[in-house]
């Protein structure tokens, strides 16, 4: 043969080279098994991924106090509760300006909840505060008509702060546009018939900033036309305030006559930590303001904190009161029972599994009607009637009262406690643990067992060195399913096991459903997850996962 027959690249039948047409044929082949599984994919990352990572992200999420109170947050940044009993001025100034449209948004109701999940009594604080908030401007307003009624006009204050022809205030407009759509979880892009005057926010900075705000707010959520609009009473007290130090000399835009009218007059302006103190004497205290300031980043550590009946705190972690350490306590009486439940069901469902896998066809189908029968019915009607069974004057103790084993003035006390919890949770899953089992044993050759026998191997024997080694897999699968299962349990425990026979999910589901706190719940979720997954990787390295079988 010669040197060129033998260096010659193989050709497929239509004329390429085979082991590009190989290349192309395994990568159609991958690209069809890849699109035959892809809804599959995208099902398990829509209803299982991203749920899991939103929920990892809401216990550490923490944006509601930055978001809120942005430029009190600035200002608190430098100051030291050791050093100083009570913030500056510059503090309580900016709590003003920051909480006045987010009550316009109704946000410090929600920023309160927040906070009061750190600290007792700063729901009530924020709620009420908000609803003083105008009693200062509403003063100011007075005054101001009084020297001018042009300030009566909401075509006064547009005039004033809008660029028209003047270099307009960009930087300060998107700003404003981004604090108010974070206030309000609103679009706020659209047009307002409005930009901010460099000009004049170079005198008058704060009030600048708080018309910006009214006149994005008003006009993106109200609708309205902020030439046609009177400010928020906010805006005529920053104006005053501004006026005190600023210097006009230089000044030469619109209404330029009013506004040093105006600062000649010096109108008199409570300070804004007095107006604080007499909106709620707690003003005047540390607590609120550590409280702000600890909890003012856009992530915390503070729900996985709460979670463990721990606390973030200006000094750093503490535990919570005794009185109200409850959730580690929930938390391992969860994994204990949840294995109390699963190793009743092994017990009572090994059992009924071999006689599944054992019995005649026409016996084991009835038999497995009656372990697929609890599916038909609803899980509420099977708590109940267990709730009914187990009470001191149901069916249980009636039958054990009428066979003498109990007397009629000692009944059992079987609801509303853990025993009741795992009876009825057990009933309720064990058909999760029968049929992993059932369905492992139908594939154990009964000549095992005969050869066992007839070597000489008594039936116990037979059975724990021959078959039981065999059937552990079921064992496997069923014990992480319903283990899995009950520990996320949450109305069984919630109807018959009263306050010593609840899981964690119950107060998962109290946090979500009731207290609204979400990112407690999240935490909490996300612990119980951990755990699961650590028991997994366990149950990996002991009896190794590849041992799990579903038949």
């Amino acid at each position: 043969m010669s040197a060129a027959n033998t260096s010659s690249p193989v050709l497929a039948a239509d004329g390429s080279p085979l082991k590009r047409s190989l290349k192309h044929a395994l990568r159609r082949q991958k690209l069809r098994a890849l699109a035959l599984i892809a809804p599959l994919l995208i099902f398990v990352l829509i209803t299982f991924i991203f749920p899991i990572a939103s929920m990892l992200f809401r216990s550490v999420q923490n944006d509601i106090v930055p978001n809120t109170l942005p430029y009190t947050v600035q200002a608190l940044a430098d100051w030291d509760a050791n050093k100083d009993p009570l913030p500056p001025e510059t503090v309580f100034t900016a709590m003003y300006f920051d909480m006045f449209p987010a009550a316009e948004a109704k946000r410090h109701t929600r920023l309160g909840t927040r906070l009061n999940y750190e600290q007792t009594g700063i729901s009530s604080l924020f709620r009420q505060t908000g609803r003083k908030l105008d009693d200062l401007g509403k003063k100011i307003e007075k005054l101001l008509s009084k020297l001018d009624t042009a300030w009566n006009d909401g075509e006064t204050w547009y005039e004033l702060f809008n660029a028209d022809q003047n270099i307009a205030e960009i930087t300060l407009l998107q700003t404003q546009r981004n604090r108010i759509a974070k206030l309000t979880d609103s679009d706020t892009n659209g047009d307002i018939n409005f930009a901010p005057s460099a000009e004049i926010a170079k005198f008058l900075p704060l009030t600048t900033r708080a018309y910006t705000a009214w006149a994005v707010y008003t006009s993106t959520q109200n609708g309205k036309d902020p030439a046609a609009a009177n400010p928020w009473e906010a805006v005529p007290v920053a104006l005053v305030l501004d006026l005190k130090t600023a210097d006009l000399s230089d000044y030469s835009g619109p209404h330029v006559e009013l506004l040093q009218e105006l600062q000649k007059a010096d109108l008199p302006l409570t300070s804004f930590t007095e107006t604080f103190t007499n909106y709620d004497p707690d003003w005047a205290t540390v607590t609120p303001w550590e409280t702000i300031q600890t909890h003012s980043g856009l992530y915390t550590s503070g729900y996985f904190l709460n979670a463990v009946d721990a606390q973030k705190t200006p000094a750093g972690i503490a535990w919570q009161p005794e009185d109200k350490q409850i959730l580690q306590k929930l938390f391992v009486r969860t994994l204990i029972m949840s294995l109390v439940i699963t190793g009743s069901c092994i017990m009572l469902g090994y059992p009924v599994a071999w006689l599944l896998a054992n019995l005649p066809m026409r016996k084991a189908n009835i038999l497995l009607i009656l372990v697929l029968l609890p599916f038909w019915t609803s899980l509420l009607v099977r708590t109940s009637a267990w709730k009914v069974m187990l009470q001191q004057q149901g069916v249980i103790n009636d039958i054990l009262v009428w066979i003498g084993l109990v007397n009629d003035a000692e009944r059992l006390i079987m609801i509303n406690n853990q025993f009741g919890t795992i009876v009825a949770m057990t009933h309720i899953l064990l058909p999760f643990m029968i049929l992993p089992m059932y369905s492992v044993m139908q594939t154990i050759p009964p000549s095992y067992l005969r050869a066992a026998k007839s070597l000489g191997a008594t039936n116990w024997t037979a059975f724990w060195r021959v078959y039981f080694p065999q059937s552990v897999p079921g064992i496997g699968a069923g014990s992480i399913l319903v283990f899995i299962l009950a520990i996320g349990y949450y109305i069984t425990p919630e109807i018959v096991g009263g306050t010593k026979g609840v899981f964690i999910s119950n107060r998962i589901a109290y946090h979500i459903s009731s207290s609204l706190n979400w990112g407690l719940a999240a935490a909490l979720g996300s612990i119980l997850l951990a755990a699961v997954l650590i028991l997994y990787w366990a149950y990996d390295r002991i009896v190794g996962i590849d041992n799990v079988k579903l038949g």
